[in-house]
């Protein structure tokens, strides 16, 4: 029986790593698009080699359509893939969207929304009968996020969109898409956006009293690439502690 093969964007850290991690125990080989952190993907990629699953590091900068195309082309010279995890993204700034500059706009919009078309969009050309694209969107896609990062949000309000039609458009060809939206999750995308202590601010603000684990959120994604929910499609898992 062939192995699975899945590619993860923004594979080499915070959730994408995580997610690699879970498919390489569940049998996986894995395609693991970064787009500089060279020595973390490397490192990702030796550690599940050793593990027992391939694994293969891309650089791809993902709001680049050739990129994509190349990152991509890489993982069909190892097999035919089966699953894509599209999880590139970041915020880049928090605050009011009245005091955040219109080059962090378009940067978050490019990256957490046309990106993610631009993957989706070949995925939807190789994944064959079986195959699974998961949508990494964002709790903040309905909660809007006020005074922190309404632009993202409102790119992953996009991602949503993107998930419910394309699952229309190629579930007669056997292929499954959904998303997961994270809430507030112990990564670094917070000391990206210029605040590395927000996890400990709005912990307690969280329903279940504490902020998620990115090993949690993989546990979600892993589950929807697997066998076990051959009729969920269209649908956006909420991995956010009951925000």
């Amino acid at each position: 029986m062939n192995r699975p093969l899945s590619l993860v964007t923004g594979g080499s850290r915070g959730i994408g790593a995580a997610t690699v991690r879970r498919l390489a125990a569940a049998g996986h080989d894995v395609v693991i698009g970064y787009r500089t952190d060279v020595e973390s993907a490397q490192a990702l990629a030796d550690e599940v080699t050793r593990q027992g699953s391939r694994a293969q590091a891309v650089a791809a900068d993902v709001t680049d359509p050739g990129d994509v195309d190349a990152l991509f082309d890489a993982a069909a010279r190892i097999g035919q893939l089966t699953g894509v995890v599209n999880n590139a993204g970041a915020t880049l700034h928090l605050g009011d969207l009245a005091d955040t500059p219109v080059e962090v706009i378009r940067r978050v919009v490019e990256l957490n929304l046309t990106a993610a078309i631009y993957v989706a969009r070949r995925a939807a050309r190789d994944l064959g009968q079986g195959g699974v694209l998961v949508n990494i969107s964002s709790a903040a896609a309905t909660l809007g996020s006020p005074h922190e990062y309404v632009h993202y949000a409102a790119a992953k309000a996009g991602v949503d969109a993107l998930t419910q039609g394309l699952a229309q458009e190629v579930a007669g060809r056997g292929i499954r898409v959904n998303g997961v939206a994270p809430g507030i999750v112990r990564t670094g995308i917070h000391a990206d956006a210029g605040e590395p202590d927000r996890v400990e601010r709005v912990g307690p603000l969280v329903p279940l009293g504490r902020v998620g684990e990115p090993e949690e959120v993989a546990e979600a994604i892993a589950w929807l690439l697997s066998d076990a929910c051959p009729y969920v499609t269209g649908a956006t898992l909420r991995v956010a502690g009951g925000r």
